[in-house]
Parts: C-alpha cells; structure tokens; sequence
C-alpha cells in the first residue's frame, strides 16, 4: 500500500509539475506576443478607434491608409535606406574585425598579447553614454558629423564578436593548424579554408545581433546627426509622435513601427537556424 501510495504521489507531483511549467510558459507567451497584436491591431484603426474605450482588439480596416501616411509623413524611404547601410556596413564590419582579432589572439605569440585582451574587455565596461562627449568632439573635429563615418567608424570595434570568435578559435584541435602547416598553408589560408568554414555558425549569429543592434540604435545617431537626409529609422519613428494633430496618433504610430520591425525580423528568419546554432555553441563550450 505504502508503494502504491508513493507512486501516485510521484505521479500527482510530475503532472502538476507539467501543469505548472505550461501555466508559466502560457503566460509568458501571452505577455510577449499580446503588446505586438495590439500594435498590429492599432495599425488598422482609425484615429478615433484608437483612442476608444474599451480598446478594440479586432483588426480594421484602416491598415494600408495608415501605412501610407506613416510612410509619407517621414520619408520612410530614406530612413530604411540609411538604416540598411549602417546597419550592414556595422555587422559586416564586426565580423571582419573580430574575426583578425581572435585570430592573431588565439594562434600568434607577439609581445603584449597577455594584456591587450583584457584591455579589450575594458571597453565592453564603458557605456556609450560615458564616451558620448569625447567621441562627439572627435567626430567634429574629423568632420564626420551627420555623415555614414560618424554612424559607423565608432561600432566597428566589437568585444563581444572578439571573444565570441576567440572562444570558438580556443577550441580548435591545435593539430589541425600544425596539418595545415605541413601541407604548406599560410596562416591565411588555414584561417580563410578552414576556420571560417567551421566558424558559419558564429559568423550568422554575431551577424544577427549586431544587425539588430544597429537598426535599434537611437542614443548616438540622435546625438551625431542633425541633417534629414541622414536620419534613420528609429529618429523616424520617434517623429511621427509630433502630431497634425495636436495629439498622438497612435494608429500611425503603431503602422510606421511594423515598417520599422520587418528588415531585423526578416534577417532573423533568414538566419534562426545559424543563429541558434552559434548561440547553443558559445553556452556548451
């Protein structure tokens, strides 16, 4: 009797178990995709359902009226056009620079390697917000203001892409550099035919977070450029808060901010399987 008690307890406990983590994860998806549905049901209203009580939480009728003026009103083309090519120029930028940097760190013995990566890591300690002033007198000084240089120049150098890419480089079999090297492999062509084939994975998922990084940045560019043929997306954005009316118009707002979603989350789909591939690496290791 004993034994048959102490399985059905087993048994009760495992399923409020699962009764719970299903709860818990039912309520967490709820709150996570609730505040996009109604921002796609916002972007469908007209001004006046959007300000109605209780709120509307079936689609209108309204979406293309609304996506067309939020277009016109901030030359949404222009933006996504500036926001494209910093963000790219950014990621590909990163990838680049991180990918030299692991390598000469984790395959070159040169003086002063034991101290240069913990200086490295000390950039990642400092905010951007405590290098707004010295970095903004040196853009003037260049004359890089409201320009792609200013927007660019300053994220190129990415600690987090050094370690993600040195991480992976560390656990490289050592005996595979010295095979390439008895086959008479430069250490270019080892790093370009065998680490970067092996490091795709890396590549994809650092390409994605510093994509969406740069498209969401707002703090520097807001700072750095005062010229409307060079603002980008989330300065659009943040002005279509300023109203013909007088008043928010939540229902463009909500249109122009599905705009603004679709280039990170069409780069996120393209990439989810790399990307949770190199993200599931850098945990194991």
């Amino acid at each position: 009797m004993n034994a048959r008690k102490e399985i059905k307890m087993h048994t009760y406990r495992k399923l409020m178990t699962k009764i719970g983590i299903h709860a818990i994860l039912i309520v967490t998806l709820i709150a996570v995709i609730f505040p996009v549905y109604y921002a796609i049901t916002m972007a469908t209203h007209t001004h006046r359902d959007a300000y109605a009580f209780p709120p509307k939480l079936i689609p209108g009728k309204q979406f293309f009226q609304n996506v067309k003026e939020a277009w016109r009103r901030i030359a949404m083309t222009t933006l996504l056009k500036n926001s494209l090519i910093i963000a790219i120029t950014v990621a590909f930028g990163k990838i680049v620079f991180s990918i030299a940097a692991a390598f000469a760190f984790t395959h070159f013995n040169f003086r002063g390697n034991w101290i240069l990566f913990p200086l490295t890591m000390v950039t990642q300690m400092m905010p951007l917000p405590v290098r707004v002033i010295p970095l903004y007198r040196m853009m003037a000084q260049l004359n890089w203001l409201n320009s792609y240089k200013a927007l660019t120049v300053p994220y190129l150098a990415s600690t987090t892409g050094i370690i993600l890419f040195r991480q992976f480089y560390m656990t490289v079999p050592v005996e595979l550099a010295d095979a390439a090297r008895v086959d008479g492999a430069t250490p270019l062509q080892y790093l370009w035919k065998i680490l970067l084939p092996l490091s795709w994975t890396n590549v994809a998922a650092l390409l994605v977070i510093e994509f969406i990084y740069m498209w969401n940045e707002y703090l520097w560019p807001n700072i750095a450029i005062t010229s409307s043929k060079m603002r980008i997306a989330q300065m659009g954005l943040r002005m279509l808060y300023t109203s013909e009316r007088g008043v928010a118009e939540w229902n463009i707002i909500m249109a122009g901010t599905l705009i603004i979603m679709l280039p990170p989350l069409i780069v996120l789909i393209l990439f989810r399987k790399q990307f949770s591939e190199g993200i599931a690496m850098q945990t194991t290791k």
